[in-house]
């Protein structure tokens, strides 16, 4: 056994004895007091009395030294310390008055409190991180339903300034003003041709330069490495008329991102099938409100930019 544990089992004996004897103490006192009423013993029990305080003081001394150096063992050997069941002890003693008082009682435990750990406070420099987010329909969608795509009216054109291939639009799409797009249909399409004429624009492009000028959008055409052809829409078509798929009812990107290649990624599927209908992935693109398809007049089955 180790020493520590036999200290421990020492001073626990010690402890249970001096609290024996004290009970002990306690009935003979009681005893000496029933006798006090006679006369022929009293002086013998003056002694007797004064003999007891003494020793029951002496003992309570040596209990409450033993319950120190008890709990001081145990807290070095890394010993929690608890309460005994029952709480308090009373052993009655007379005082020269004679009333009675406590002579024990049972200390409340000694708990070590550990030292609360103060909640760490993130540094200026540290960023609270972002909550990550499941892949939404936004991410995983990519579809045609992306794009916005209205009805448009070319009201003005001319040709670029800077750049020989290129004209310089104004469109109508049913904002406040014309948007200025710049397309490369100079080799393709005369100018007299594009003049107020009716088309589908792609109008949530991130605007980008091309020549100095930045174009705010991009005119959709039937399309091959030799041809580019204008798509016309449904004859009762108004500039900013929503055009839609059947199937693909999503909503619009505010704009799309470059990085995320969405345009290219839905583009493959675009054509027109063997009637010169606009279609993706089979499915017609539509006006809202609004009976017709868009189609081109001589491009069929080709691929749609």
């Amino acid at each position: 056994m180790p020493v520590s544990d036999k200290i421990l089992n020492t001073l626990r004996l010690n402890a249970k004895q001096a609290e024996a004897t004290i009970a002990l103490l306690r009935k003979q006192l009681s005893a000496l007091e029933n006798e006090a009423n006679s006369d022929r013993i009293e002086s013998s029990y003056v002694k007797q009395k004064e003999k007891l305080q003494a020793e029951n003081q002496e003992l309570r001394k040596k209990a409450k030294q033993l319950k120190l150096e008890l709990e001081k063992v145990q807290r070095q050997n890394g010993i929690k310390i608890f309460t005994l069941p029952h709480d308090k002890q009373e052993d009655a003693t007379v005082e020269e008055d004679g009333s009675k008082r406590t002579l024990t009682e049972v200390e409340p435990p000694v708990v070590e409190e550990k030292p609360v750990a103060k909640e760490k406070k993130p540094s200026k420099k540290e960023k609270p991180a972002k909550p990550k987010t499941s892949s939404s329909t936004t991410e995983e969608n990519v579809d045609v339903s992306r794009l916005d795509l209205r009805v448009g009216k070319i009201v003005k054109v001319q040709k670029h300034p800077d750049a020989d291939t290129l004209y310089l639009e104004e469109i109508d799409v049913g904002e406040e003003k014309p948007r200025t797009v710049v397309s490369g249909l100079v080799k393709h399409i005369p100018i007299e041709k594009m003049q107020d004429r009716m088309v589908m624009v792609l109008c949530n492009l991130k605007p980008a330069k091309m020549r100095g000028i930045l174009s705010h959008a991009m005119v959709m055409c039937a399309s091959s490495p030799e041809l580019c052809e204008l798509l016309d829409p449904p004859s009762t078509s108004v500039p900013g008329d929503k055009v839609i798929c059947e199937g693909y009812l999503g909503t619009p990107d505010e704009q799309l991102n470059p990085k995320k290649k969405i345009f290219e990624k839905i583009q493959p599927d675009l054509h027109t099938d063997e009637e010169g209908i606009a279609k993706y992935k089979g499915s017609p693109f539509l006006v809202v409100g609004k009976e017709g398809y868009f189609f081109s007049q001589t491009m069929k089955n080709s691929s749609i930019k």
